[in-house]
C-alpha cells in the first residue's frame, strides 16, 4: 500500500524539565514538573494546537539509578502513565495518548481492562507502548533479585500481548442491546470466554468492560534487539526507534518492514517513529550556546550514571582511561541490549573516547541530537523521512515547554511549507489520524469464517 507522504509526529512528555538532564537547572524551566497536572496539560495543549499526532509518556517500574545519581537528577518522580493520560483525556480533544507498561510485571486481565478504560474515556485516543521491564532496579520492587533474561522477557510479552488482544475481544461490538422494553441488555451469544491456558498465564475472561472503541488501542513497541525485532515485526502498529545515524535508520526500517511484509502485515500498517532532540536557535550559534548551557548544568556524577545505564551497566566508567578510544564491544547487558549496540557502533564510526561518548549519552542518550536553526533541523527530518529511515518522529524537547515551543512555532511552519506535516487532524480516533485500520474481532471474524 500507498505510504503517506506526511510525516507522524509525537510528543515525548518528559517527567523531568526536559530531556536533557541538565534541563531541570536551567532558570527558564520548572523544576516542580514530574507531578503537576498543570504543566502536562500545558505540553500536552501545545502539541495537539500543532497537529501532532499523539504524546507518549515512558515508565519503569521504580528508581532506575543509585543514590549517587539520585541526589542530582531529576525525572524520578512522576506520575503512573495511565493515571495521568486518563486525567488528560479530558483536558484534550484529538491527540493520541500513549502510555507505558510492562509485560514483566503486569496481569494482563489488570492491564486490558485499564487501557480499554483509558480507551473509553478519551473515546478512541488510546495507545499502549508495549516494553518488557529492563532493569534490576525493577526486579527488586517484585520480589527478585534479577530480571528474567531476555529472551524469557519476550516469550512472556508475546503471550501477555495475545492474552490482552483476546479479552478486548471477548466482548462483541454490538453486543450491547439495553432494550427497556423486552428487558434485554446484552446479547449472550456475542460475549465469549477466553480460556486461555499458556505457559506464562491462565486467564478465563471476559473483561469487565466493553471493547474499546478502536477495537484495540495502538499497538507500540519499541524492539531493536534480534529478538525485539521480531517482536515488534510481529505486534507493533507504531515502532519507536532510536538511531542516530541515516544509515543505520535505513537499515532498521527496511528490516523491520520485511519482517513484517513475511508476517502477511501490509507496510503502511507498521509505523516507524524515530527519536529526535531538536534544539531550535534562529542562528546555528544560539542553538549551539542553548545546548552548551544544558551540558554546563550537568553534573558528573550524573553524566556517568547516564552512560553506565545506557551502556547497559556493565563497565565501571570511573575506572576507565576517558582519553582512550571506546572498544568495539561489551560484555552484553540483560538491559537494552540494542541501545548498547547502538551507541557501540556510534562510537566505533567516529572513532570516540570515552569522555566524549559519555557526553553523547547525556545529550541524547543515542538518539539523533539535531543542533541548529530551524531549516536545518527540517532539512534533517525530511531527509530521514524521504530516504525511509523512518515515517515520522518522537519529539524529545530538550528543555520543556521553551524547547517544544520554539519546534512549534519555527520547524513545524517549516515542515508544512514543504508538505511534510498536516495542519489539522483528520479523523476521530488515534488509528483514524495514523491510517491504521480498525481491529478486528477474532470472535466475529471466526464467527462469519464457519457460515455457509
Amino acid at each position: 500500500m500507498r505510504r503517506n507522504d506526511q510525516m507522524k509526529l509525537g510528543l515525548y512528555l518528559t517527567r523531568g524539565a526536559g530531556y536533557h538532564p541538565g534541563a531541570w537547572r536551567d532558570p527558564s524551566t520548572p523544576a516542580n514538573r514530574g507531578v503537576d497536572i498543570d504543566q502536562y496539560a500545558d505540553l500536552a495543549a501545545l502539541a495537539e494546537g500543532a497537529a501532532f499526532h499523539l504524546v507518549f509518556l515512558a515508565d519503569h517500574q521504580g528508581v532506575i539509578g543509585d543514590h549517587t545519581a539520585i541526589a542530582r537528577a531529576s525525572g524520578i518522580e512522576g506520575f503512573e502513565p495511565i493515571t495521568l493520560l486518563s486525567a488528560l483525556s479530558s483536558r484534550t480533544q484529538n491527540i493520541g495518548l500513549v502510555a507505558t507498561a510492562t509485560t514483566t510485571y503486569y496481569q494482563p486481565y489488570y492491564l486490558a481492562r485499564m487501557f480499554a478504560s483509558l480507551d473509553h474515556l478519551s473515546r478512541g485516543r488510546a495507545a499502549w507502548n508495549i516494553v518488557t521491564s529492563a532493569s534490576n532496579f525493577e526486579a527488586q520492587n517484585f520480589g527478585e533479585k534479577e530480571l528474567p533474561d531476555h529472551e524469557t522477557r519476550y516469550a512472556r510479552a508475546r503471550e501477555f500481548v495475545e492474552v490482552v488482544k483476546g479479552l478486548w475481544d471477548t466482548w462483541q461490538d454490538d453486543v450491547f442491546i439495553r432494550n427497556k422494553q423486552s428487558g434485554i441488555y446484552a446479547d449472550a451469544t456475542k460475549v465469549h470466554l477466553l480460556n486461555h491456558r499458556g505457559k506464562h498465564f491462565s486467564v478465563r475472561g471476559p473483561l469487565n468492560i466493553s471493547r474499546p472503541p478502536q477495537g484495540y488501542p495502538v499497538l507500540i513497541q519499541a524492539g531493536a534487539s534480534d529478538a525485539g525485532i521480531a517482536f515488534a515485526a510481529e505486534v507493533g502498529e507504531v515502532v519507536y526507534t532510536a538511531e542516530p545515524s541515516l544509515e543505520s535508520g535505513k537499515q532498521y526500517y527496511m528490516t523491520l518492514k520485511e519482517k513484517a511484509r513475511a508476517l502477511g502485515r501490509e507496510d503502511d500498517q507498521v509505523l516507524v517513529m524515530t527519536g529526535i532532540i531538536p534544539i531550535v536557535g534562529r542562528t546555528k550559534q544560539e542553538a549551539s550556546e542553548k545546548l552548551q548551557r544544558l551540558q554546563s548544568y550537568t553534573h558528573t556524577d550524573v553524566l556517568f550514571e547516564e552512560a553506565s545505564l545506557w551502556l547497559g551497566s556493565v563497565t565501571d566508567l570511573r575506572s576507565v582511561n576517558l582519553d582512550s578510544l571506546v572498544p568495539e564491544a561489551l560484555p552484553q547487558t540483560n538491559f537494552i541490549q540494542s541501545r548498547q549496540k547502538v551507541l557501540l557502533d556510534l562510537a566505533a564510526r567516529r572513532k570516540f573516547t570515552w569522555r566524549q561518548l559519555i557526553r553523547l549519552v547525556s545529550d541524547s542518550r543515542g538518539h539523533r541530537l539535531v543542533v541548529g536553526t530551524p531549516d536545518e533541523i527540517a532539512d534533517t527530518m525530511v531527509d530521514v523521512f524521504d530516504q525511509h529511515a523512518a515515517d515520522g518522529f518522537n519529539i524529545l524537547s530538550a528543555t520543556v515547554p521553551g524547547g517544544l515551543k520554539d519546534f512549534v512555532e519555527l520547524v513545524v511552519p517549516e515542515l508544512r511549507r514543504r508538505g511534510k506535516f498536516r495542519s489539522r487532524y483528520f479523523g476521530e480516533t488515534l488509528r483514524e489520524n495514523l491510517g491504521l485500520k480498525r481491529s478486528v474481532n477474532r470472535f466475529t471474524q471466526a464467527s462469519v469464517s464457519r457460515r455457509p
